[in-house]
């Protein structure tokens, strides 16, 4: 049985895309922001890291080469961590509702979510985007995925770092409590 992970993975992916573009319209109103310079250097990185370990067409010399040997059972796993990853992000997309930004943002009537997966960590959504795109490169099983995989895993950490400082200046009471307590992507670890 040979699976079409590609497409599995595109799906997967679009379906986070869809949640995404409904959610947009039931934002909250800006109030800051990160500035541009960061944002822009966060969506590159991001952008790039989704399409070289989503597309195919990015299997050109050594990032065509496969570092996993192509097994169903391999495959398999990778795709389920996929979905799986899809689902937190999509759960925790759900949970911060209106105070989501597609950049670090404070909202108006900002609110300290810290329940549901923002209980298991503090940027859940990105912990569910990495381990989806784990799950992908484990998959496809090519050099391009680990080097996408470390492209979004460093415009994530760009990402948050604009994230905390906007969390702790509008929360200075609760926010460090919260941050000794909940790990920032990976639970009990980092």
């Amino acid at each position: 049985m040979h699976l079409d992970a590609n497409f599995i993975i595109a799906v997967c992916w679009t379906s986070l895309g869809g949640v995404w573009l409904i959610g947009f319209a039931f934002t909250k109103r800006t109030l800051r922001a990160q500035p541009a310079g960061g944002r822009i250097i966060h969506l590159v990185l991001l952008v790039l890291g989704f399409a070289m370990i989503g597309s195919p067409r990015f299997s050109i010399g050594w990032l065509g080469v496969r570092f996993i040997p192509r097994m169903d059972a391999i495959e398999i796993a990778g795709l389920a961590l996929t979905a799986a990853g899809c689902l937190f992000a999509i759960w925790a997309r759900i949970a911060i509702g209106s105070n989501w930004g597609g950049r670090a943002t404070v909202k108006q009537g900002h609110e300290l979510v810290q329940k549901g997966p923002y209980a298991v960590v503090r940027h859940p959504i990105y912990t569910g985007l990495l381990a989806s795109a784990l799950g992908a490169t484990v998959a496809v099983g090519e050099w391009r995925g680990l080097l996408g995989l470390a492209l979004m895993t460093f415009a994530f950490m760009v990402k948050i770092k604009y994230e905390e400082r906007l969390m702790l200046e509008t929360f200075p009471a609760v926010y460090p409590s919260y941050r000794g307590r909940v790990k920032a992507l990976i639970p009990g670890l980092w």
